[in-house]
């Protein structure tokens, strides 16, 4: 007999097989496969944890053996067995049983521990020879060693501050860029786990870091957003390597390795990076390498204040590559490569010429009037030089640095093809590309319509957020690379609707964490590189931007059903409200950014539409509501009235202060003043309906366009779709000739701009702040939602198509932790509308369909539950599968 449910994969602290975990208790999670013909729900499971995969296959599992557990729950099972040991591979798997009884058991997943704490390290955070200073080469360390027999397994533990790139055996070592990720230094430090077993060989090896400056040191020199130091770059890195005969040797940083200048000659993160290939020594990261005058002992170096952490979010890695497409020359011996897209990361460059000749690369996001590179708004100067080193094709791209950027003006060079018209003697350029970086993480969801204006739009958003996906998610890839926290609950949704991130929202949580102020306050940004003083204190300390600590945590449990952060942050989320409650006037909050740069005749910038205590406050009470709701998850009933409380004076007060009964609507009826109550709960029912219209009004009156910003958009976009009105929101997002989405592609955009007319005004061209249609596209357009119920530990899938304008079809699919959802409605003849909607196993759906209140409805598929009808939709409640609707609208 086949199961009707079926475990499909096994994640632990929201990843697949993770190397190297410092959790005491590390959540398990599993999703499940295609539901059978009689659907499929888990109504219990047991998990089995061993230290071998012997021992799990036997049935002893010797770690833990949660017996049956009688629940739906599949998500965020804390481990409750023995005390894990540092280094060691635990070997996992489950057991589930429906409905009817039956039992289906997955195939094994592990995870492993890294250090666990920072007193089991033995290395020294070396670096540099003592007394070295200024505005030096950046260091380079190695060190030979022996193995002496077959290997059962070695890792490496490293971190090197600010990056670092680890070399065995003459090669790099894995994919990963820009390692380790950004943090505040004084609180934490991440280090990665290298799996080398099949790297070392028999005999001498030898391993080499190069060291960059990163984040841990910005010195200037170029373009740099500001100057600091946590230090001199530095290395901490154990090499262990476990024999077949159960013994084991680590190889440590410590004075018994070298140092020597790095032919990097200039690396910052702000303003770019030299390379002189004829500093180069060819063989000192490879065995029987002999050691020059050039190198001595390496120094012990003061470690970091911050706690060793390992790093468990996706690494960063080269996930596209675009060649030029395009050469021009606007000035004479100048060129300019066209990538045809706007991306972060770096140009590669394959060249031939003598040695020292030296090559010139300036990326940018926009040309000037002549044609040149131009990084107004983008940082300058920012470039790359590279000396050759004379010879055969020399390949070469920086290492610790990285720009956004869609063009590359060359100088010094002539491309291949051109040498008869260039300047004697220049080196040739043979290919150049841009290799884009962001974390290795897969998509999990998609979407397309009929309409190809907005199928570009998403592409444009998507390009956006990946260009801004780093070890945090950044403002943008150029000048600033800060992690500007609004976004993270703005465009939370719309993220997660594409890419799986639940590990990364966790590390930047234990960002947030860091920059936590005593008083409770969480700054704008985080890590906090920046402190903004008086008089610009304004740009410090925002509700909007500061409330992602809270709800952020509670999109994951949401999205992912993850209860770790709800757990692990509770303390310092209650101290964040705790803190907004004492700065608080009568329950309004006075100061902030609010509706930071939203369209107004000044220009982008500062909000200008709408008072800024009005979205405080708006966002006060969104908080206030949040956290009662995750009190209520965690079990704190105290907390949880006191937070319905709170939000209720919030309420009382808002309504008080902003409504204006004459006019009929908030302040002075800008768009977000209209939405935000809307949307967030503040607005009593009875005003709903002629606020709603007046919105409405008052977008159509300017040509469909909004005037909203950074933060009043997303509510805007929620109110509309929420109060039926899809139907505007696709009116604003095909304009052209306005501000907006569809303006930014007619002007030629590849990514979403910061401003909302970005390609004719400038600013950055590659900004993610305003990209919340996605969320619309998805949960709106194609009509795919989903949310997670704590006290089910099931996920309902909401379907709930907007038919709208000219789309004659549209499908999203989204890979959820139970498994696949998907929908997929198209217009047919004789007003005929067809829907197919997929619900994943352990879960439960709610399919409306959009049918006039005589039209004829037929269905197939699962049995499903008819629950009437609410705004013109017909609702049926579902189990897992997938079902078919048709109807035609009479």
């Amino acid at each position: 007999m086949v199961a009707a449910i079926e475990i499909a994969a096994l994640r632990t602290e929201g990843i697949h097989c993770p190397l190297g975990l410092d959790v005491d208790r590390p959540r398990l999670s599993w999703s499940f496969g295609r539901p059978g013909d009689r659907g499929g729900r888990q109504s219990a499971y047991r998990i089995a944890v061993a230290t071998s995969e012997e021992r799990l296959k036997t049935g002893m599992p010797d770690a833990w053996d949660s017996g049956i557990v009688s629940t739906g729950a599949h998500t965020s099972i804390a481990y409750e067995g023995a005390s894990l040991l540092p280094r060691q591979r635990y070997y996992w798997r489950v057991t589930v049983w429906d409905e009817q009884g039956q039992s289906s058991t997955g195939a094994a997943a592990w995870w492993e521990t890294g250090m666990l704490s920072g007193d089991r390290w033995t290395g020294r955070w070396i670096g540099a020879s003592a007394g070295a200073g200024g505005e030096r080469r950046l260091v380079q360390l190695r060190r030979s060693f022996d193995v002496k027999g077959p290997v059962a397994r070695a890792r490496a533990y490293i971190s090197g501050l600010g990056h670092y790139e680890m070399r065995l055996n003459g090669a790099k070592v894995g994919r990963r860029e820009l390692e380790p990720g950004w943090t505040d230094y004084d609180k934490t430090v991440l280090y990665s786990i290298h799996d080398l077993t099949s790297r070392v060989r028999q005999g001498e090896n030898a391993v080499g870091v190069l060291l960059g400056n990163g984040f841990y040191r910005v010195a200037g020199g170029r373009y740099a957003k500001f100057k600091d130091s946590y230090g001199e770059p530095a290395c901490l890195a154990e090499l262990v390597i476990d024999y077949d005969d159960g013994t084991t040797e680590k190889i440590v940083t410590d004075r018994t390795w070298s140092a020597s200048e790095s032919p990097l000659t200039f690396s910052c993160i702000y303003g770019g990076e030299d390379y002189d290939a004829g500093l180069e020594q060819e063989g000192w990261d490879e065995p029987g390498f002999a050691e020059n005058d050039s190198w001595s002992r390496a120094c012990e170096l003061p470690p970091p204040r911050g706690k060793l952490l390992a790093q468990s979010s996706p690494p960063l890695a080269v996930m596209k590559r675009f060649p030029a497409s395009v050469v021009s020359e606007p000035r004479q011996g100048v060129y300019v490569y066209d990538l045809g897209q706007n991306i972060s990361g770096w140009p590669s460059i394959r060249i031939t010429g003598p040695q020292g000749a030296r090559v010139k690369l300036k990326p940018a996001e926009l040309l000037t009037d002549e044609g040149l590179a131009n990084q107004k708004y983008s940082g300058s100067p920012y470039e790359l030089n590279y000396a050759l080193k004379g010879g055969s094709i020399e390949e070469w791209r920086p290492r610790f640095s990285y720009y956004g950027f869609r063009y590359v003006q060359v100088e010094g060079a002539v491309p291949c093809g051109k040498e008869s018209g260039g300047k004697a003697g220049l080196p040739v350029l043979h290919g150049l590309e841009g290799e884009m970086i962001y974390p290795d993480t897969p998509a999990c969801g998609g979407f397309r319509c009929s309409d190809p204006l907005l199928n570009r739009i998403h592409e444009n958003i998507n390009w956006a957020i990946l260009g801004n996906m780093k070890s945090i998610f950044t403002d943008c890839p150029h000048r600033e690379k800060l992690g500007w926290l609004e976004q993270l609950h703005l465009m939370g949704p719309s993220v997660m609707f594409n890419y799986d991130i639940e590990a990364l929202l966790d590390k930047i949580m234990r960002d947030m964490a860091d920059a936590q102020l005593p008083s409770g306050m969480v700054p704008t940004t985080a890590p906090e590189y920046v402190v903004f003083k008086e008089p610009w204190h304004i740009f410090r300390d925002a509700a909007a931007w500061g409330g992602s600590y809270i709800l952020a945590a509670w999109e994951m449990l949401q999205r992912y059903g993850s209860t770790g952060p709800l757990e692990r942050h509770y303390d310092g989320m209650r101290r964040y409200l705790d803190y907004l409650t004492g700065t608080a006037d009568g329950f309004i909050l006075r100061a902030g950014l609010g509706d930071w740069y939203d369209i107004g005749p000044k220009g982008p910038g500062f909000a200008q539409n709408t008072p800024v205590e009005l979205a405080e406050t708006a966002v006060y009470f969104g908080l206030a509501r949040a956290m009662r709701q995750i009190a209520i998850v965690l079990g704190k009933e105290e907390d949880a009235a006191a937070y319905a409380s709170l939000a209720e004076s919030i309420k009382q007060a808002f309504n008080e202060a902003f409504y204006d009964s004459s006019s009929g609507q908030y302040a002075e009826g800008s768009d977000a003043a209209m939405a935000m109550p809307l949307a967030i709960g503040l607005a009593p029912e009875e005003r709903r309906g002629a606020l709603l219209s007046r919105l409405v009004r008052h977008i159509s009156e300017r040509g469909w366009m909004t005037n909203a910003g950074d933060v009043g958009h997303r509510y805007v976009l929620l109110a509309l779709a929420r109060g039926g009105r899809s139907d505007v929101v696709y009116r604003m997002t095909r304009s052209t000739d306005t501000p907006g989405y569809g303006y930014q592609i007619a002007h030629g955009a590849t990514t979403l701009t910061e401003a909302w007319d970005g390609p004719t005004v400038g600013k950055s061209q590659n900004h993610f702040m305003l990209g919340h249609l996605e969320e619309w596209l998805y949960g709106g357009l194609a009509g795919l939602d989903y949310r997670y119920q704590p006290g089910t530990g099931r996920f309902i899938v909401k379907v709930k198509p907007a038919v709208v304008g000219d789309v004659a079809w549209a499908e999203a699919w989204q890979e959820l932790r139970p498994g696949k959802a998907s929908v997929r409605w198209e217009l047919g003849p004789g007003r005929t509308i067809a829907i197919k909607a997929e619900i994943p196993a352990n879960s439960e759906g709610r399919i409306y369909i959009p049918a006039a209140q005589d039209a004829e409805v037929r269905k197939s598929g699962p049995e499903a539950d008819y629950l009437g009808r609410e705004d013109g939709y017909a609702v049926y409640r579902t189990g897992p599968g997938c079902y078919f609707f048709k109807y035609k609208n009479l």
